[in-house]
């Protein structure tokens, strides 16, 4: 079942925060990585590419766990577990959204080398429990 969002977690999301995602390894190791991000009502979604290992664990495995941290408020966290969808319609369209939220500039203006990126795929995660101080 689906787990909502605290009003102070979708207003920290809204913003220019960073999160880490956490996904699982073949060995079953964790990876994480630190990416941009943009809510959409309860779900949580980022941009990657293909090639990257988050992606390769994501579709192998689709449990995902991220968390949010206030940068005001270090000690102040929470940490969303969920299941990851991707898709790859309208990858372009958000990484320039992100890029623009978090840079203030589209993705190849920030990141020139990005048109030798692979392809992107869109990461929306359905929170399923969220935990934390939020």
């Amino acid at each position: 079942m689906p787990a909502a969002l605290s009003d102070r977690l979708k207003s920290l999301l809204d913003g220019p925060v960073f999160i880490v995602v956490g996904t699982v390894q073949p060995d079953g190791s964790p990876q994480l990585s630190p990416v941009w991000v943009k809510r959409d009502g309860d779900q949580v979604l980022f941009s990657t590419t293909v090639d990257r290992r988050k992606k390769k664990n994501l579709d192998r495995d689709p449990r995902v766990s991220v968390v949010v941290q206030d940068p005001q408020m270090p000690y102040v966290y929470a940490e969303i577990r969920g299941t990851a969808e991707l898709s790859t319609q309208g990858a372009r369209e958000l990484i320039d959204e992100l890029s623009l939220k978090y840079t203030g500039k589209k993705y190849a203006e920030f990141n020139p080398a990005s048109a030798e990126d692979a392809d992107r795929v869109i990461v929306r995660i359905t929170p399923e429990k969220v935990v934390g101080m939020m």
